[in-house]
């Protein structure tokens, strides 16, 4: 699906018009990388790079690490990131701008992949090929990054056996799972079903609605007063969103020591499993999808095949085969928490165990946070990671 007809739009034409929509990348402190002018019209090709959210892992790991890779694999490429802030109509201003400024190739983790169809057949006519980060934009994506999230579940489920051990066959589980509606979440369970149905006893089965983690905290409030609190052996969570629910009313029913797992990989979830809260969560390092995302946009500039980095397909509810890279999650337990998550940079020993959970941290084995300006500290011009669940 690769485009390789470049647009007839020029870039003198794209300038007459760059200042109208410019307001759309400049409008959540979204910047420009490696050298792009005020009006994005330099010479050299021009990657552009649209995330979902700011102040996430995904913002502060996939920004940096697709830019520098960027750079390394492509000498003319300029940089150019927006970020709409959970603003899909922001995110439309800031697709334009792209187009508009002459963009050769969008990497697009969409707010609403359901509403991306016809933002892509306009790239499309334009000759300029997106790449779906993280979420399965509609329309003729030309490539589709992502960590298999039935493979998720699988690894939570195998995750929660090695939890129980030798009680696990026969063992009363209950699963709280993401919205019914959410082909992710369908995934998920459908994983942690293929590892868990042959193994336990799941007593319990609960949807939990945007993954709010107090719906969550509801939910499992009702489980234990249904099953009482010797009922179930532990709890499969499909995100630490909703692990921090489940936990929350575990703690307020009396319900101490049973085993919760989720999946995200998030700060806050990561100090649980070090004060021993939660047992497990499952990381989808966002640093290494950047870099195969790089690769892959880079090649397509280049008119180059990319069946080695997308050896997958997936069929979206607009596309079918699409190109895909579906990586591997890894688990991540207290005994593989350093190696998992630190070692790749998603965050600091500091930022792990600072302040209040240094104890903590210490009790567990992992080494107390070095002085400031030690060798963990982030170098400057990365920010810091949103606490998240």
């Amino acid at each position: 699906m690769a485009f390789l007809l470049r647009r007839a739009v020029t870039r003198a034409a794209a300038a007459a018009v760059a200042a109208t929509l410019s307001a759309g990348l400049a409008a959540c402190g979204n910047g420009d990388g490696n050298g792009d002018d005020a009006d994005g019209l330099k010479a050299g090709r021009l990657v552009g790079l649209l995330l979902p959210e700011d102040g996430t892992r995904q913002e502060r790991s996939v920004r940096p690490a697709m830019e520098a890779r960027v750079a390394a694999l492509c000498e003319d490429c300029r940089f150019r990131y927006g970020n709409a802030a959970g603003d899909a109509e922001l995110q439309k201003q800031q697709f334009d701008d792209l187009l508009t400024r002459g963009v050769d190739v969008i990497v697009l983790g969409a707010v609403d992949p359901d509403g991306t169809a016809s933002w892509v057949t306009e790239a499309a006519e334009q000759g300029v090929p997106v790449v779906a980060h993280d979420r399965p934009a509609r329309g003729d994506i030309d490539a589709f990054i992502t960590y298999d999230s039935h493979r998720v579940g699988q690894v939570q489920g195998e995750a929660m056996l090695a939890v129980l051990g030798d009680e696990a066959e026969g063992a009363p589980l209950v699963m709280m799972n993401g919205p019914a509606a959410d082909p992710d979440a369908a995934a998920v369970k459908a994983g942690a079903l293929d590892v868990l149905t042959p193994v336990v006893d799941l007593v319990l089965d609960r949807d939990v609605e945007r993954r709010d983690p107090a719906v969550a905290s509801a939910r499992m409030t009702e489980a234990v007063r249904e099953l009482g609190p010797d009922g179930f052996a532990g709890v499969h969570a499909a995100d630490d969103r909703i692990a921090a629910g489940v936990l929350s009313a575990l703690r307020a029913e009396g319900v101490p020591g049973v085993p919760v797992g989720g999946q995200g990989a998030g700060l806050a979830a990561l100090r649980r499993i070090v004060t021993g809260e939660q047992a497990f969560t499952v990381h989808t390092p966002p640093a290494r999808q950047a870099e195969i995302t790089a690769e892959i946009a880079v090649r397509l500039l280049d008119g180059e095949d990319f069946a080695d980095l997308a050896a997958d397909r997936i069929t979206t509810p607009t596309t079918e085969d699409v190109p895909s890279a579906l990586l591997e999650p890894v688990a991540v337990t207290l005994g593989t928490l350093e190696e998992a998550v630190l070692a790749d940079g998603t965050y600091t020993l500091g930022e792990l165990c600072g302040g209040a959970y240094a104890d903590a941290c210490a009790e567990a084995g992992i080494r107390p946070p070095p002085p400031a300006g030690g060798p963990s500290a982030r170098p400057q011009g990365v920010s810091g990671g949103s606490a998240g669940t």
